[in-house]
């Protein structure tokens, strides 16, 4: 005797074949009521893919040895980045799809983009450390942006919580990318200097996971009104970048990756003088 088969929940069946463009979301309406949203938000969504796709552009030209153009892509990532959580803020379409996939993103152009661009320009030479120290970046980055998930709307915005992986990124980016500037990379290199760069990947790998707190600049009003001279700073400031990227962008990644070990080293000093 056959036994009959059990009907299929066909509510749960029609969720799981929902198309992606029927994404549904809950929240919550202007009273409190729970209300459901189907599709995602397209304009920070396509900052968020055009960061993705930076990212990946950074990983083709890494493999191909353009360490150069690697590394600028790895900049372009970071200023649409930026972008797309202003631009998601501003016309009031943040969701938690957009939060979740930002994070992916990042991950791509922020973690294992710069980690393959440091191991293909010269960590490689040192065998199993070389992609042991690429590792320990690349969990860091994963590490700092799982924390930063679970600490939105608990932790104090005006800081970060460990390295930030966009300025980690820069850190080891704009290294290569001066480096790349001057001839170096390769096997050809100083044994010397692939060390150096070697612990400052892992450091910045380290930095991310700390407890040491940087200054997120999140308190800054880039709506309100400010003094004409601002305007004349931030000219200044754009001159002098472009003036000598590779450089220029090295120095002030590694002067802010720097300020939270030193005022963490100040606060202790403070600390000790007072008892």
């Amino acid at each position: 005797m056959s036994e009959r088969p059990e009907e299929p929940n066909k509510a749960s069946d029609a969720e799981s074949l929902l198309p992606i463009d029927e994404h549904i979301e809950e929240g919550h309406d202007a009273e409190g009521r729970k209300v459901r949203h189907r599709g995602v938000y397209l304009l920070p969504n396509l900052f968020t893919t055009a960061n993705l796709f930076a990212g990946f552009y950074s990983i083709i030209n890494a493999m191909n040895g353009n360490f150069y153009v690697a590394a600028a892509a790895v900049f372009v990532a970071m200023v649409l980045d930026g972008l797309d959580g202003r631009v998601a803020r501003l016309t009031n379409t943040q969701s938690a799809f957009g939060a979740e996939y930002d994070s992916l993103s990042d991950m791509v152009a922020f973690g294992v983009a710069p980690a393959l661009l440091a191991f293909e320009w010269g960590l490689g030479s040192l065998g199993k450390v070389g992609w042991m120290v690429a590792f320990i970046y690349v969990a860091g980055a994963a590490l700092r942006l799982a924390r930063f998930n679970t600490q939105v709307g608990k932790a104090d915005k005006r800081y970060f919580i460990g390295l930030a992986s966009p300025a980690a990124a820069g850190v080891v980016a704009g290294t290569i990318w001066a480096c790349t500037d001057h001839g170096l990379m390769g096997a050809d290199m100083p044994m010397l200097m692939v060390f150096l760069v070697a612990l400052l990947v892992a450091a910045s790998g380290v930095l991310m996971v700390s407890n040491i707190k940087y200054n997120s600049f999140k308190e800054l009003d880039i709506k309100g009104r400010v003094p004409f001279v601002a305007i004349l700073v931030v000219v200044l400031v754009f001159a002098v970048v472009f003036s000598d990227p590779p450089r220029v962008l090295l120095v002030i990644f590694l002067a802010y990756a720097a300020s939270g070990p030193v005022q963490y080293l100040m606060h202790l000093r403070r600390r000790k003088t007072v008892q």
